[in-house]
């Protein structure tokens, strides 16, 4: 008799756990999936052009041009918190100025709310050895995030925006050269 109980009590556990898991609205996996914020890159910030110390701004006197060339994200959710693995590639390439020992490309990571707030900022530097005999360079940039919510839907109001972060003058550059002048 024991025995008919226990096989009639699995094909009910079974029946109950799916069930339960159909009226849960899926794992968190997938849930963390449907409110992962893809990262968006800056329009001015995708790329950046860096000329070397001193008064000459021309082709011969950059030292390095970097990029943003892929980026994502995926997600895990936990009680309260979303935590959000994002990778970043950034390139690099020597320019006729480049000056030997270590090139550094800063770039930043902002988490923006649903009311268009900044609630967290960071600022990193991609770093590369760049040289005339080996003039490119390819990094890739993982960070962990943390979003903290009380309820799912404060998910869907996370954007995190990336760009490299040029100075006055190389954004500049940007804007003359994308415009044509």
């Amino acid at each position: 008799m024991k025995k008919d109980r226990l096989a009639l009590a699995a094909p009910l556990a079974l029946t109950m756990a799916l069930a339960l898991s159909a009226c849960g609205g899926g794992s968190s996996s997938e849930v963390g999936r449907a409110y992962c914020p893809a990262p968006l890159t800056v329009q001015d910030a995708q790329q950046l052009t860096h000329f070397k110390e001193g008064a000459g701004r021309d082709p011969r006197d950059i030292a390095f041009e970097a990029a943003i060339t892929a980026s994502g994200t995926t997600c895990e959710l936990s009680r309260g918190q979303m935590t959000v693995n994002l990778i970043m590639r950034i390139t690099a390439t020597a320019g006729p100025s480049v000056e030997p020992g270590v090139t550094r490309v800063p770039y930043f990571v902002r988490v923006i709310n649903a009311a268009g707030s900044v609630v967290q900022s960071q600022e990193f530097t991609a770093d590369y050895k760049l040289s005339p005999s080996s003039p490119r360079g390819t990094s890739q940039e993982e960070l962990l995030l943390h979003l903290p919510y009380s309820q799912l839907s404060d998910l869907g109001g996370y954007r995190i925006a990336i760009g490299l972060k040029p100075t006055r003058e190389e954004l500049d550059y940007t804007r003359r050269t994308r415009a044509g002048q």
